[in-house]
């Protein structure tokens, strides 16, 4: 089919005015499937309008993921779990479906440097931005200095309420940094925020018995730890470093 009318030229400018891109693309393939198929108006104008919404679809999720501000875009299928026996594959396969969101629950990834806290972490994160939810990533140390310079700029109400927006906000290395006591208070005024309304993942290397030397106040620590955990799951990970796997696989190579 081989269209030249004045209608089909019109309809062709409607579209780019439109902008509707897709359509204008696929409108010759879709016609001819229509004409061979004897699809019904509506069925054809549905197969047109597909073509645009998937490739809509498509940029919405990827903006989502770059919204979400991941270290890496490594995702479930790039993690090892042979390497790691401790951490409970289906546990992890049930974050990812985002079950967890709904009833605001949080997830706290408990073990040693390099076990892969963050790459489990990112994967939900990336999951969870995949499904347009509002997702954002961030390390405990860059946290607490964003929330530091908007107290001192009079705008850490706006800056608190920021980070309360997401429906899911990953706090990474929680511990690796000592955080001042005047600082603590920042993060407890945004995990406050967040109890019970919104899901948080948080990643550390801190036993929760230390927790009061994170913060540097027993009070205070012990306050943080009741909101996070009261509807949390702990994956607390045993084994080795995947950095140091590797780089021992390079020396033996």
């Amino acid at each position: 089919m081989n269209p030249t009318s004045t209608n089909y030229q019109q309809l062709l400018l409607n579209l780019d005015y439109l902008k509707l891109k897709q359509m204008t693309l696929h409108l010759d393939e879709v016609l001819d499937f229509s004409v061979h198929n004897e699809l019904s108006i509506i069925d054809t104008l549905i197969k047109l309008t597909s073509y645009e919404i998937d490739v809509r679809e498509q940029n919405m999720t990827q903006a989502m993921v770059k919204v979400g501000a991941f270290p890496h875009r490594k995702e479930i299928r790039d993690f090892d779990f042979t390497f790691q026996p401790s951490i409970n594959q289906q546990q992890i396969l049930d974050f990812l479906t985002l079950r967890f969101l709904e009833a605001n629950e949080n997830i706290v990834f408990l073990g040693p440097s390099g076990v892969g806290k963050t790459h489990l972490a990112t994967s939900i994160g990336i999951a969870a931005a995949k499904k347009r939810t509002s997702t954002y990533f961030i390390k405990c140390h860059d946290l607490i200095q964003n929330l530091k310079r908007a107290r001192l700029e009079n705008r850490l109400e706006s800056r608190l309420k920021h980070y309360s927006k997401y429906k899911l906000l990953i706090v990474d290395e929680i511990g690796y940094l000592p955080i001042e006591a005047e600082d603590a208070k920042l993060f407890f005024q945004l995990i406050d925020m967040r109890y019970e309304k919104k899901s948080t993942i948080l990643t550390t290397n801190a036993n929760f018995n230390t927790w009061d030397e994170v913060f540097q106040e027993a009070k205070l620590a012990n306050a943080i730890l009741d909101r996070v955990l009261h509807h949390a799951t702990v994956v607390s990970i045993v084994g080795d470093s995947y950095r140091l796997k590797n780089h021992l696989t390079k020396e033996n190579e």
